[in-house]
């Protein structure tokens, strides 16, 4: 049995190099993308650049065990607190959830379809439909505003619409989306990289 279970532990790793070493292929065109630094940015209000949905009240006495996630006001676990069946119209996938309440400012992306509680708001791109490099370049900028809300200065819903936050611009003076998917692009194969590096110093018997 263990060594069944080594030889499967054995495939996944293969499968997940694999995936890995194609990745790093896919995105080996953005590895020289303009320092954040050498941009022009400008602030945006975040209800200028995004639809800002409500979440839905669930209480844990309606929740029905399932295996769609339920995203809570939480800082941990991608924001997800349980995993239910229940449906309702906060329904939704491609979204950034932002706690307005409980551990406020904190924000996961979302790809996949979840429902999301009354205390996380669901941003999504007006004017594009948006990505995951778009979204986490997009975190970040939020997660800056975390101190500001702090000693009782609540975030709530007017408060994250009116929140202006600094965004790489173009030529434009509008938020340069195409630099923001293509540094984050960036980010990940310097990532994925170091991961490979790692990797193959710790088979060749370092630390």
């Amino acid at each position: 049995m263990a060594a069944f279970m080594q030889q499967k532990e054995q495939e996944k790793l293969e499968q997940y190099n694999n995936y890995i070493s194609k990745r790093i292929t896919e995105l080996k065109d953005f590895i020289t993308v303009v320092p954040l630094e050498e941009k022009e940015w400008g602030e945006f209000e975040i209800k200028k650049l995004f639809k800002v949905k409500a979440g839905k009240r669930l209480t844990k006495a309606s929740m029905k065990k399932g295996n769609k996630p339920f995203i809570g006001a939480t800082d941990s676990n991608n924001g997800i607190t349980g995993f239910v069946s229940n449906t309702n119209n906060s329904e939704d996938s491609n979204v950034l959830g932002v706690n307005y309440n409980g551990s406020v400012v904190e924000n996961f992306y979302h790809p996949y379809r979840a429902i999301f509680s009354d205390d996380v708001k669901r941003l999504s791109f007006k004017e594009i439909e948006g990505n995951k490099h778009l979204f986490l370049f997009v975190k970040t900028q939020i997660i800056k505003q975390k101190a500001k809300y702090q000693y009782g200065y609540k975030f709530n819903g007017i408060r994250m619409n009116r929140q202006k936050i600094m965004l790489p611009i173009n030529d434009q003076n509008g938020p340069d989306y195409e630099y923001m998917e293509h540094y984050m692009k960036q980010l990940e194969y310097k990532k994925l990289n170091e991961y490979l590096a790692i990797k193959d110093n710790r088979m060749k018997g370092g630390k």
